[in-house]
């Protein structure tokens, strides 16, 4: 199913619903591409949705959500109330964006990953700074990563598999795999036996 309107265009599949003063498929540049939702999605109100977007299916936004260009979302993907996602950003299946969570450009996220509340990905060293080289580059998360909330990860960082970033950290360097970072600046720590498992969907998917 396709719905056009004045601002914007999206091209849906079954059984999606978008509210009320959501604004899906955002045409932010000529020529730009529909937004793609896959079945099943829920947009909810005030949620705003850039063209150049693709979703898969089972999503659920809260409300006064921007997801900007050239960002791709797997299936059943979850992005909490207030959440920025900046564009340029690929995120797996299965993984929950809690409330007020900004994602930069250039972040890679895998599957079955938690964000926590209020958490911030970063993507520039020097901000302001060092234009002439600058690139962004935001973190990379794998697959069963759990960031806690108010957690800042700084540019660049890998999250490895299974990692647990403790609640109000501050990450500056990589994270190995299954294992606990915590502090500020973080420190490393082996992961609790009774964490070493992997995440599990709160959509009911293992």
């Amino acid at each position: 199913m396709s719905s056009f309107s004045d601002t914007g265009h999206v091209e849906t599949g079954d059984n999606c619903i978008i509210q009320p003063f959501a604004l899906v498929g955002f045409n932010y540049k000529e020529n730009c591409q529909p937004a793609r939702l896959g079945n099943d999605c829920t947009v909810r109100t005030h949620t705003i949705i850039y063209g150049d977007v693709t979703i898969g299916h089972g999503f659920r936004s809260g409300h006064h959500v921007l997801i900007r260009e050239h960002t791709r979302l797997g299936n059943f993907v979850l992005v909490g109330t207030g959440t920025v996602i900046d564009g340029h950003i690929s995120v797996g299946d299965y993984v929950s964006i809690q409330s007020r969570v900004y994602i930069p450009t250039h972040t890679s996220i895998g599957s079955y990953v938690f964000i926590g509340p209020c958490a911030a990905l970063t993507n520039d060293k020097y901000p302001l700074r060092q234009r002439e080289s600058y690139q962004p580059l935001g973190p990379t998360l794998a697959d069963h990563v759990t960031i806690g909330a108010n957690a800042t990860l700084l540019p660049g960082v890998t999250i490895a598999e299974g990692a647990v970033i403790a609640a109000g950290s501050v990450v500056v360097d990589d994270v190995p795999a299954w294992s606990l970072a915590k502090g500020v600046p973080a420190r490393i720590y082996p992961l609790p036996d009774e964490l070493r498992q992997p995440n599990i969907s709160s959509f009911g998917a293992t």
